[in-house]
């Protein structure tokens, strides 16, 4: 960097003294040219010399004229020829009576005064044409030019030597304190690193970056994108082909966030497990600031594609979940088989049939209302099941009569509401003690093609208010065994990622409503 500024500053300082000196030379001819003009027109005014030009024997008059006026003015020479181009006067005397050969005087032969710089018999000149009248001024009778003989460019030089060589030194001096002052800066911007390192350790960082097997999003502090990997690009279906600002490719409440994060009173610096739904596929978002030297200078967001791993929990749960029910009502049955083989064995017929009866009736009538209600057949299992587990924890579980599934709505699948319904079922039966009667648990669901609606209340403990906003958090739990605090959670991350609301209505010693609503705009 150094030695490219060096070079910079001295072909700039050459080029400026060449400049100069060009410059110099160009106003000194000018002003030569209108100091010969100046002469010619008062040689051209002299009554000897309009009397005796064109005349036999007038340059013996004419010549001490104009050697005379040329000593006192300083000129290199004057020369006047008629109108048939023979010189009158000359400095040098053989060359009196000879044809004038410059080639520029054919407009001074009619009658135009003008200045030429061209090559003579002395060499380059600045010649200045004066047409030489008769008495009456109404004849031309001749012509005066007046030269000056133009320095050359190397006689220029020679002449400002010192002056440009002092320039030159001094402008070398400060463009070499200059570049010096510029390299170290420069190399305290770069941290010390040569341009080729930089270049090398941007190609570096940007191959990691794309090898990434998350997408990775960089934005400004207007929230602009300035970087998007590979895997961003094909998550994102952007081309980014023109800058373009994070609305414009997530969702308006991730946008939002990200504008937050973009605002230096923000106090929060990270924020995690936010999950979106971009084209059907479901991505963990993680977005945090970018300080540099204590400064924000915007914000990264990374995106974890959790489409086949939320997949695979959905069914994780939804097998577990029905596996415990499963288990429950095995345990109930076997509690019912025992109780009617005891009677059989007691020889109490009829009590036995009652106990088949009423066990049978009522288990047609659910099995019939889901059968006919709800369509999908996990949804309907999740709802035997936790029959089953609430008959065996005492809890009198009941399906709204209004319940209805008749088509998934759009972008959910049938994982995802089996997980909400398990969850939000389990928490209520979770919300009686063992020693509490009267324990009571309602369910609705309501679903089509464009709407999803769940209903779960209690009669239970209910939940503080000051806790209602912390249910949803990953971990958090207010029982002690382990595994819990994931379930809602799971929940509020399938809700958020379809954009749907939750509501939650409770009062301690009374119990908890919770309603989840998912609309599709229907055009």
């Amino acid at each position: 960097m150094l030695i490219m500024s060096f070079i910079v500053v001295s072909f700039s300082m050459v080029m400026s003294g060449w400049i100069m000196v060009y410059s110099i030379s160009d106003a000194f001819e000018k002003e030569l040219g209108e100091r010969a003009r100046a002469i010619a027109r008062t040689v051209a005014q002299m009554s000897i010399i309009k009397e005796n030009v064109g005349k036999p024997g007038g340059e013996i008059y004419i010549q001490p004229v104009a050697e005379r006026t040329r000593v006192a003015t300083n000129v290199d020479y004057i020369v006047i020829f008629d109108m048939n181009r023979i010189r009158y006067s000359h400095p040098t005397k053989e060359l009196i009576g000879k044809q004038f050969v410059g080639g520029d005087e054919h407009a001074s032969l009619s009658g135009q005064e003008y200045i030429s710089k061209a090559q003579g018999t002395l060499g380059y000149s600045m010649r200045a044409f004066v047409p030489i009248m008769n008495e009456g001024g109404v004849k031309q009778v001749g012509v005066v030019v007046v030269g000056v003989l133009t320095p050359t460019f190397h006689a220029l030089v020679a002449q400002y030597r010192n002056d440009i060589l002092l320039s030159l030194v001094w402008g070398l001096l400060i463009g070499l304190l200059g570049s010096l002052l510029l390299a170290q800066n420069i190399k305290k911007q770069t941290l010390g690193l040569e341009p080729y390192e930089i270049a090398k350790m941007v190609e570096e960082r940007s191959a990691v970056m794309q090898e990434m097997d998350m997408g990775i999003i960089a934005l400004d502090e207007n929230g602009n994108i300035t970087f998007m990997n590979r895997l961003a690009k094909q998550y994102t279906q952007s081309d980014q082909k023109r800058e373009k600002h994070v609305a414009e490719i997530l969702p308006k409440s991730l946008a939002s966030i990200a504008s937050l994060m973009n605002n230096e009173e923000s106090q929060q610096d990270k924020i995690i497990n936010r999950t979106i739904v971009l084209y059907d596929k479901t991505y963990l978002i993680s977005l945090c600031r970018i300080r540099v030297k204590g400064k924000l200078a915007g914000s990264f967001l990374t995106m974890i594609d959790r489409t086949e791993a939320n997949r695979l929990a959905e069914e994780l749960t939804g097998v577990k979940t029905l596996v415990d029910a499963l288990r429950a009502q095995t345990h109930e049955y076997m509690n019912k088989l025992h109780s009617i083989a005891g009677l059989i064995q007691l020889e109490r017929i009829e009590e036995a049939l009652e106990i088949i009866i009423d066990e049978t009736t009522e288990e047609e009538n659910v099995i019939q209302f889901l059968k006919e209600n709800i369509s999908e057949h996990s949804v309907s299992g999740i709802l035997l099941g936790k029959r089953s587990r609430a008959r065996e924890l005492g809890v009198h579980f009941s399906i709204d009569q209004e319940s209805y599934l008749t088509q998934i709505v759009d972008g959910f699948t049938a994982g995802d509401i089996v997980t909400i319904l398990g969850n939000l079922i389990e928490n209520a039966f979770d919300s009686y003690s063992s020693h509490d009667r009267n324990k009571i648990v309602g369910c609705c669901i309501q679903c089509d093609e464009h709407h999803l609606s769940i209903m779960v209340r209690d009669e239970g403990k209910g939940i503080a208010k000051v806790d209602q906003d912390k249910i949803f958090l990953y971990g958090y739990t207010t029982k002690s065994k382990d595994g819990h605090g994931i379930g809602l959670a799971l929940v509020k991350q399938i809700v958020d990622a379809h954009q749907g609301k939750i509501q939650v209505d409770s009062k301690l010693g009374e119990g908890t409503k919770i309603t989840i609503d998912i609309e599709r705009y229907v055009p």
